[in-house]
Order: C-alpha cells, then structure tokens, then sequence
C-alpha cells in the first residue's frame, strides 16, 4: 500500500470537492478499489476523510457567513440518522452489486451537475418532507457507499432550484455530520485500517480549506458544478470498466 500516494490524491480530490461541498469520498472510494484497498477498509475511510475535510469546509463556510444551517436542518438530521443504516446494511451486500449502484450514483450525480441548469426554487411547499426525503436517500446510499451523500444532496438541490453556492455550503454541513454517523458506524464493525487513515487525514484537511477558499472567492457558480460533474463522469466511467 503505496500510504503517500494516497496521501497525495487525498489532498487533491478533496480540493476538488471541496469547491462543490460534495466531499471527496465519492472519488476517493472508487480510487483506492481500484488501488487494490478492500472496500470495506475503502469506504470508512472515504467517510473519515469526508468528515474533515467537511468540517474544515463548514467552519470557514460559517466564518464568511455563508451558511445557513436552517435550509438543511431537515436533511442533516434525517442523513444523519440513515448513515448508519446504510453502512451496516453493506456489511451484507456484495461487492459487485455495490459496485454498480456506485456506478448508478454517479452517473445520477454528473448528468445533474452537467446538464441540469438551475431554476428558481417556488417559496411554497412543504420543504420539511422535501428535505427529508432527500435526507433519507442520501443518508442510506452515503452510509451503504462509503460517500456521505453529498452526491445526492447537491445535485438534487440545484434541480429544485436552489443556488448552487448555498447548496455547496449547506451539504458540506450535512456531509460532515452524516460522514461521521457512518464512520462510527463501520468504526463498530472493526473493518478500520488506522495507518491509512492517519496518513490522508491531514491532507485532507488541507484540501477542503482551499477547495472551499477556491469555491468563495475565484469560481462561479456554473464553474462550480461543472467541474464537479466532468469529474463525476471520469470516476463513473472508469468504476464501470472495472465493474465489467
């Protein structure tokens, strides 16, 4: 296990996703499958380096006042608590078979990203259920992929039409804590491998400051996703070569 070169891609995917508060998990999975690391030591990792570098996302998100934590109250916790579920739930769950539904999530979240132009979002509605709903799909396919949701998340967000830069700033909010609800999570199933994790930790910490420095102040908006969505459709395309 090649510890600085994981080091290295975890420093820059989390820069990278950062900028779209999606965290870097849902590259950084894939990735190391495809180095060779088990899945399940892969995605509790994936969900460690999610939950620090959101975090430091979220503290220079509510630094610059860019948060607003009541948009995604609905979605954090409902995420939160799905987490888990999902994480055990891939306990029993093949590989290959979650390979694939790796492969459909992506897919879903690049087309969004790419192709999907944002609308107003209607002031009316019931934006409890609609948050919760998103919470709850995001929350167990975070948890069961090692991801954090933050691919279900944002896209879904700006197809009803919310900006996306708020979208970034409150996912990275939501990730944070549902990442950390399925890391504990698989942390109880023992499937960790500490020396991985104590060498991307720092790196990306470091990422998701400057990702989200970069997301601020030198990237607009359509910037924003689209880049994220390219990205997106690189890591889907791969994953299902690997897959077949």
């Amino acid at each position: 296990m090649n510890y600085p070169e994981l080091a290295l891609i975890s420093f820059v995917l989390s820069i990278v996703f950062s900028i779209g508060g999606v965290g870097s998990a849902i590259a950084i999975v894939p990735t190391m499958a495809w180095l060779g690391i088990p899945l399940m030591t892969a995605k509790p990792t994936g969900l460690f380096i999610n939950t620090l570098s959101m975090l430091s996302a979220t503290l220079k998100n509510l630094k610059h006042g860019k948060l607003d934590h009541r948009f995604g109250l609905p979605i954090l916790l409902v995420a939160t608590a799905m987490a888990p579920v999902g994480a055990y739930a891939g306990k029993f769950i093949p590989k290959v078979y979650v390979l694939w539904v790796f492969v459909g999530f992506l897919l879903y979240s690049g087309t969004v990203m790419v192709f999907f132009k944002p609308r107003r979002h209607p002031k009316t509605g019931n934006h409890v259920v609609e948050g919760s709903t998103i919470g709850g799909i995001a929350g167990f396919l975070g948890g069961l992929l090692g991801v954090g949701g933050g691919g279900i998340i944002s896209p879904a967000l700006i197809v009803l039409g919310y900006e996306p830069k708020k979208v970034a700033a409150t996912t990275a909010l939501v990730v944070f804590f549902s990442s950390l609800s399925g890391f504990v999570t698989y942390w109880g199933l023992g499937t960790l491998n500490w020396v991985l994790l104590l060498w991307v930790s720092v790196p990306a910490i470091a990422g998701g400051w400057i990702g989200t420095h970069l997301m601020h102040f030198k990237m607009s908006s359509e910037g924003v996703k689209k880049v994220i969505g390219i990205i997106i459709y690189v890591i889907a395309i791969k994953t299902l070569i690997n897959v077949i």
